[in-house]
């Protein structure tokens, strides 16, 4: 008689769990939750010092805060990411307030410009989430030229977004062998990214999600943001109940506010990373 074997299931490659992450990003609509973090662009910028006339690169751009924050500055603004939905609403937006910036579809990994092509680099809550960070951070200092500015704002992991993603992997596992994205709000993690190709300074800040109430939170991130919207699709019923419970016992430890409504202050951090000459 034969013996069985258990079948070995292989743990997904990272271009296989990148095209499950542009499935998730390309689900629900990031825009609903992405114009609320308008001002965390704005900041970027007064961050990173950006100049009129400066060459700017808005990586894994989303709807485009940075990148309109960078062409209210007139800046000569190139917005980037690989959903193309979200690039046409970065489009309308810019259209609206008649701002010149170019639209590209690109990926954050692979990103399809020269060396040393851009004065500045941002990305905001956007190059975090890629599945190969060492390739990708290669890839901001690649474009950025000597002397240049890659300002980034990243979730950290004790913040309220960080400790969403790990609520989330509680009931949804994330797959083995990726690195969590909060990582990238880790000043010493950012040091083994970035290496001596530059220096970093970094501060932590924080944004305020402000909603109706706990559950119209829930609400709007389970329809609209695209990793919460793929977790609840994963689940059962049951199992979708008490994930939900799960997030409002998550805000009930940050909220603020004491009037019904939802005050969430959640960690980010500023960073700045300059291109060694």
């Amino acid at each position: 008689m034969q013996n069985e074997t258990t079948p070995v299931t292989q743990a997904p490659t990272l271009s296989e769990i990148k095209a499950r992450q542009q499935g998730a990003w390309s689900s629900g609509d990031y825009a609903v939750v992405g114009t609320t973090l308008q001002i965390v662009g704005e900041e970027l910028c007064e961050t990173v010092d950006l100049r009129s006339g400066q060459s700017v690169l808005d990586v894994a751009a989303g709807n485009g805060n940075a990148t309109l924050a960078a062409a209210r500055r007139w800046g000569v603004v190139t917005s980037t990411d690989y959903v193309p939905t979200l690039l046409e609403q970065g489009k309308r937006r810019a259209l609206a307030e008649g701002l010149s910036v170019s639209f590209e579809e690109a990926d954050a990994e692979a990103l399809p410009f020269k060396d040393d092509a851009f004065d500045v680099v941002l990305s905001t809550f956007g190059v975090m989430f890629t599945p190969d960070q060492n390739k990708a951070a290669a890839e901001l200092i690649r474009v950025c030229r000597p002397g240049g500015k890659v300002g980034l704002a990243n979730w950290t992991p004790d913040g309220f977004i960080g400790q969403l993603f790990k609520t989330i992997g509680r009931h949804v596992p994330p797959p083995a062998g990726v690195k969590p994205p909060s990582l990238w709000g880790d000043p010493s993690h950012l040091e083994s990214l970035f290496g001596d190709a530059a220096t970093i300074s970094t501060e932590v800040a924080n944004f305020r999600f402000r909603y109706r109430s706990p559950s119209h939170w829930v609400d709007v991130f389970r329809n609209w943001y695209g990793p919460v919207h793929k977790a609840f699709a994963a689940l059962q019923a049951d199992q979708q109940l008490k994930l939900e419970a799960d997030l409002l016992d998550l805000i009930g430890l940050f909220n603020e506010a004491e009037d019904g409504t939802m005050v969430v202050p959640s960690e980010y951090l500023q960073v700045i990373v300059t291109k060694k000459a």
